[in-house]
């Protein structure tokens, strides 16, 4: 099958904003995108970005929607757990692309795929967590030893910032920059040396600095992706990146595949998650701890919760709180912050809750049997719960204007079902984002204001984008219709492995040759 007798190199760019990829290549800006694209295809990809938005690298690892392969953010809930638990080990309900290529004897070597986690029976070269923007786990390698030979011939990844450790605090992007240059140079180095140490037919790596630019830099790029005159943060970065992608390329001959792809853009960062908790317990889905004799009565008893964690670490200034927690473990650092927020719960009095979130609203329903601590009774009464939300949310509006700050609320069970679904949101609230969010009013939760505590110019959105050049790959061609579930089973059928049947997108003919291979079997 065409390509499969040479190398596959794919450079997956976190956050990489289709619109300035494109522009800035056209323009010159970026010699080795430029050069994809005379020579390839281009086309945006439909992306789950817009709804669960770190789904969308696992959907584009797997092929899979996010009910089946079960992550889509650093905390999530599960069955059996009443709150929610760090992204871990074993969450993955479906293999990757490079595992099953793996599998089927091709030897692939992986280096800093975000949201992953070693896969049993994986034989071949991944490391994880050396120089992702969003560290999850230790980093680590299999074989354990390869990751101490990268940093022998490598070093440590330069950066110094990580994106769980940093939360939302601000950082000016002109200072940000110039360290994630560095920091791309230094991946760019690790994934040549990477590549040409194993020797596999199939290389694949991220860049999460693009990630990082898109969250703090994109703002300074909103001009630029059309006028191509200034130089900016955001357009040094990404023409570091363009250096490493001509870097790791420069050996790839006519018969190897280069592939450049993201799950996401960026768009402003216009959303009203914070206000969340505030407006389910204005509703009465969400309740606290009781603060009075009149309450306990009412419910029974005490209902009132004492917590010495939460009262001391109420009595630390906030700037304080936030660097102390920096110096602990994650593991503790987690294990405190949960207790903390569940000791402003009354379970026994909420039927709906929020799960921790930088982006769309996530709400989980206390649902009776899959929450210990479940209050809600399955069918009926769930439904009731959900309709009831959606009509409250819907009815949000701003304040000073009217306009309705809500854009939809999706429902989960409908969005994205399968055996992982529990591992997922109820209702997932997406916001109107042509302004910022700061306040909301409705009849039944009257008027809450609450700036934002998030200062980040850029987030996440759709559409993804990929950019291919290799045999059987016309050039500069449109992919038309493409989604980040088509990747993983088109590169497989490019290497003449069998796609299998949780793989949900199509096989890109244009790619292969073949007749479109959208399954009957996956109806």
């Amino acid at each position: 099958m065409a390509g499969a007798s040479g190398r596959t190199i794919v450079v997956g760019l976190e956050l990489g904003d289709a619109r300035l990829v494109q522009a800035w290549g056209r323009a010159g800006r970026l010699p080795a995108i430029r050069k994809l694209l005379d020579r390839g295809s281009w086309g945006l990809l439909e992306s789950t970005a817009d709804r669960l938005h770190i789904s969308a690298w696992p959907s584009l690892y797997t092929g899979a929607p996010a009910g089946e392969h079960g992550v889509y953010f650093t905390f999530q809930p599960a069955p059996g757990l009443q709150g929610h638990q760090r992204f871990q080990t074993g969450l993955y309900g479906r293999p990757t692309f490079w595992s099953l290529l793996d599998e089927a004897g091709r030897k692939c070597a992986v280096l800093d795929p975000p949201y992953t986690h070693p896969e049993d029976g994986y034989r071949s070269a991944f490391v994880h967590d050396w120089g992702c923007w969003a560290r999850y786990l230790k980093p680590g390698s299999s074989p354990d030893a390869l990751i101490a030979r990268l940093r022998k011939h490598c070093g440590s990844h330069p950066l110094g910032l990580e994106a769980n450790d940093l939360g939302l605090a601000p950082l000016d992007a002109a200072e940000l920059a110039p360290r994630l240059v560095a920091s791309t140079r230094a991946k760019g180095a690790a994934a040549r040396w990477l590549c040409d140490d194993q020797g596999a037919g199939i290389f694949f790596t991220v860049f999460g600095e693009t990630h990082a630019a898109g969250h703090y830099c994109w703002a300074d790029a909103l001009g630029d992706a059309d006028s191509h005159l200034n130089r900016t943060p955001m357009l040094d970065v990404y023409q570091e990146i363009d250096r490493a992608i001509a870097q790791i390329s420069a050996s790839a001959g006519p018969d190897d595949t280069v592939v450049v792809i993201s799950g996401d853009s960026v768009a402003p960062n216009h959303a009203g998650w914070h206000l969340l908790p505030g407006i389910l317990e204005r509703l009465g889905f969400l309740a606290g701890p009781q603060s009075g004799p009149d309450e306990d009565a009412k419910h029974g008893g005490p209902t009132r919760v004492f917590d010495p964690v939460k009262a001391v670490r109420d009595l630390l200034p906030k700037d304080f709180r936030k660097s102390l927690a920096r110096m602990l473990p994650t593991a503790v650092r987690d294990r405190l912050a949960k207790r903390v927020d569940a000791a402003n719960i009354d379970w026994s009095r909420t039927r709906a809750y929020t799960l921790p979130t930088d982006l769309e609203g996530y709400i989980r329903i206390n649902l009776r049997g899959r929450e210990p601590l479940g209050i809600v009774e399955p069918g009926t009464d769930y439904a009731r719960v959900l309709s009831d939300l959606e009509t409250e949310l819907t009815r949000l509006r701003d304040p000073r204007t009217g306009r309705a700050i809500v854009r939809d609320v999706l429902r989960v069970d409908d969005e994205f079902p399968g055996d992982r679904r529990g591992w997922l949101p109820d209702l997932v609230v997406r916001w109107d984002a042509s302004a910022p969010i700061d306040a909301a009013m409705s009849d039944r939760v009257g008027t809450i204001t609450l700036p934002s505590p998030d200062p980040r110019p850029g987030t996440h959105a759709g559409p993804g984008f990929v950019l291919a050049a290799g045999p059987g790959i016309p050039a500069q061609a449109v992919l038309e219709g493409g989604s980040i579930f088509d990747f993983a089973p088109t590169l497989l059928a490019r290497l003449g492995v069998a796609v299998p049947a949780h793989m949900r997108g199509r096989v890109w003919s244009e790619w292969t040759g073949t007749l479109d291979r959208a399954r009957s079997r996956a109806s």
